[in-house]
């Protein structure tokens, strides 16, 4: 059939609808996925539109997928980064929603909590398991959208749940039609997407499910799950690993509105936050992630990363405030005793500090030079210098200009005497044997002595 695509606005042919494959021994896409060599990137150099929808978000899952690769939140801390979340998305709920495990009485209790804020954003919704006792509970607790576990690729259906293809998928039809009977808005989760057959079992199935939301008048959102992060974004990548390809696949040909569209990536193999930008270039509106990216093995998709990621794509940050970020990074060192590696973008001690000499002397001509934009407005962060051996003259008077707030005009230079006698006495701590970075407060120490009527007169 022809039919006018509202978005293109052309006449498109779609003359074909894709029907189960319902194969007698697993498609495992061996070829691609031998398991005793490095995974392979096939191309067959079919290129599909990007197709950016109108409105993009992001979701949440700190508190579903980002507590199972670490010791459980407390009601509070869940309550606390909640309130967080809401702040950092702002009053158009750029993070449109947030996921919460029911199992617990704990964790009843801070979705509880957090529904009594009356926050629109972000959305409160769960993952429950799919059993007719989980439903129940959704709904007595006002829950409208739950996360359900629909494995889609044959590692799964045949080796884990021991089921043909037509088994799983009158299995999970099944379970979609108890969500409706709830009158919950089922996400149904299509676990290892990027190992599944897409045309022989994914978009057969999809297009099942949509026909079941269309006879119930309840919408079934679509989240693509690259549980192994095996995803690529590469223009011609072949399917099943290809992120354009399944996000063109399930919109053109299992009809799946943008905003029922969300990519949930994970980072094995670094490319988690690409492909979670190209599920929104090619026409997902939303991408599910966690603060920090905790989540399994390596990690889901930062959302502080996709905050910044929005603000470059749409050229502007739509009244989120990434403030927000600095406040959620200090939370997790203070408050959860969390280690962020120091090297982390934009939460990290020292993504924004440089150590090298040469690079403080640009630092105090300018600060653009050296600092990926400006970190001291948009996040709270300024530039910093981190002081060593080689941090030289002018990495010390940068040091010094910050932490004392000295204004124009009252600044020290590479060449003030107090900066020279500062580094000497730092050279011969190096000179003695030391290795390390010196702290902020040995730094002020040695600033004291150096000019002891100051705290210094002459800074």
């Amino acid at each position: 059939m022809i039919v006018k695509n509202k978005r293109t606005n052309l006449l498109e042919q779609n003359q074909y609808k894709y029907s189960l494959q319902d194969v007698d021994e697993p498609n495992l896409y061996r070829e691609i996925y031998t398991y005793t060599e490095i995974p392979k990137i096939a191309f067959n150099h079919r290129r599909v539109p990007f197709a950016m929808p109108e409105e993009i978000w992001i979701t949440d899952t700190t508190f579903r997928d980002g507590q199972q690769s670490r010791a459980p939140y407390t009601s509070d801390q869940i309550v606390d980064m909640y309130k967080m979340l809401h702040r950092l998305g702002g009053p158009k709920g750029i993070i449109r929603q947030s996921e919460f495990f029911v199992y617990t009485k704990k964790d009843r209790d801070a979705v509880e909590k957090c529904m009594e804020l009356g926050y629109e954003f972000p959305e409160v919704t769960t993952w429950i398991r799919a059993k007719k006792e989980d439903f129940e509970l959704a709904r007595s607790m006002g829950i409208r959208e739950t996360g359900i576990l629909v494995s889609c690729s044959d590692y799964h259906i045949f080796k884990k749940l021991g089921l043909s293809r037509k088994e799983a998928l009158d299995h999970y039809l099944g379970v979609v039609k108890s969500a409706f009977s709830a009158g919950i808005r089922p996400r149904c989760h299509l676990e290892d997407i990027t190992r599944a057959d897409f045309y022989g079992f994914v978009v057969p199935f999809v297009n099942e499910l949509n026909e079941l939301a269309h006879e119930a008048n309840i919408p079934v959102k679509i989240r693509m799950c690259d549980t192994m992060g095996y995803g690529v974004s590469y223009p011609g990548a072949a399917l099943p690993r290809s992120v354009p390809g399944i996000v063109y696949g399930l919109h053109h040909y299992a009809d799946v509105s943008s905003d029922m569209l969300e990519w949930h990536g994970h980072n094995d193999f670094y490319h988690g936050v690409t492909n979670a930008t190209n599920a929104w270039l090619y026409g997902a509106s939303g991408v599910n992630c966690s603060l920090l990216g905790i989540g399994e093995r390596t990690g889901n998709i930062p959302l502080e990363a996709m905050v910044i990621e929005y603000a470059q794509l749409r050229g502007s940050f739509d009244g989120m405030d990434p403030s927000v970020i600095t406040e959620l990074a200090e939370y997790f060192k203070n408050e959860l005793n969390y280690r962020i590696p120091p090297m982390t973008p934009f939460v990290g001690d020292n993504f924004n500090v440089t150590r090298a000499g040469i690079h403080a002397d640009g630092l105090m001509k300018d600060a653009e030079i050296y600092n990926i934009f400006d970190t001291e407005t948009i996040l709270g962060r300024p530039a910093e210098v981190a002081i060593s051996n080689t941090s030289g003259l002018a990495g010390i008077a940068y040091w010094i200009n910050k932490h004392y707030r000295l204004p124009e005009g009252k600044q020290v230079t590479k060449k003030d005497p107090l900066v020279v006698r500062v580094k000497e006495a730092i050279d011969k701590l190096y000179a003695d044997g030391r290795t390390t970075l010196l702290s902020d407060e040995e730094l002020f120490d040695i600033i004291d002595s150096e000019a002891p009527s100051a705290g210094g007169e002459e800074a």
